[in-house]
């Protein structure tokens, strides 16, 4: 069988050093079965590459790049699966944390003025100047500002007193159980006595009447 293959290799080899490049001007196009057979092997494995060239850009590409792109796909919903994953299995967790988060919210909307309760607030100001043996000489309410999500109601005041006496004030101020920011405050001496005299600008929050239906 080895002696057969060698055989034919050398009389495959030896037709094809017959074949010259001059036959080609030759070749009769319309009697393919007149051709040497060097001729005939070289024409079937141009075919077959043409085959091939054309199979692999009409199909073998476009599935290739089909391929690619499922791949690409798969990556990214295998991403969102296990984020989806973690957040189910987390679910209680969650839950646990949305209904603490709601009793804050509650607790601190507890804590913003109703329109009704604003007279109230400006008592408990002047009640905690005048406790901490401070004179008020003024607290002015200033008019409503909204923003996208309360209303914010600054106020200015204005007492006069000692040093220690300031300290006190501000901390009942902190104290109240509503929410009141203190901001912009300046101390400068008041007469002869001693005395200093401090002005400040005290915010309080509430929700606006839509936010609050």
């Amino acid at each position: 069988m080895a002696d057969l293959k060698k055989l034919d290799l050398k009389a495959l080899t030896e037709k094809l050093n017959e074949f010259q490049i001059d036959d080609l001007n030759n070749i009769d196009w319309e009697n393919m079965g007149s051709w040497p057979f060097p001729g005939k092997v070289v024409f079937c494995v141009l075919i077959f590459i043409a085959v091939l060239v054309g199979g692999y850009f009409g199909f073998v590409e476009e599935k290739l790049e089909r391929l690619d792109r499922e791949a690409k796909k798969e990556i990214t919903l295998k991403k969102d699966f296990e984020g989806k994953a973690f957040s189910v299995a987390n679910l209680d967790a969650y839950k646990a944390q949305m209904i603490e988060m709601e009793e804050s919210f509650g607790s601190l909307l507890k804590q913003l003025p109703r329109d009704t309760e604003v007279p109230g607030l400006i008592d408990d100001i002047s009640s905690a100047a005048l406790g901490a043996g401070l004179k008020l000489n003024a607290i002015d309410p200033q008019k409503m500002t909204q923003t996208e999500f309360y209303n914010e109601l600054p106020i200015n005041i204005e007492v006069v007193g000692g040093y220690h006496e300031m300290g006190a004030f501000v901390s009942s101020v902190a104290s109240l159980p509503r929410i009141v920011t203190l901001h912009d405050f300046s101390i400068e001496k008041s007469g002869k006595d001693g005395d200093l005299k401090m002005k400040i600008l005290a915010k309080t929050y509430q929700y606006s009447s839509d936010e609050g239906k």
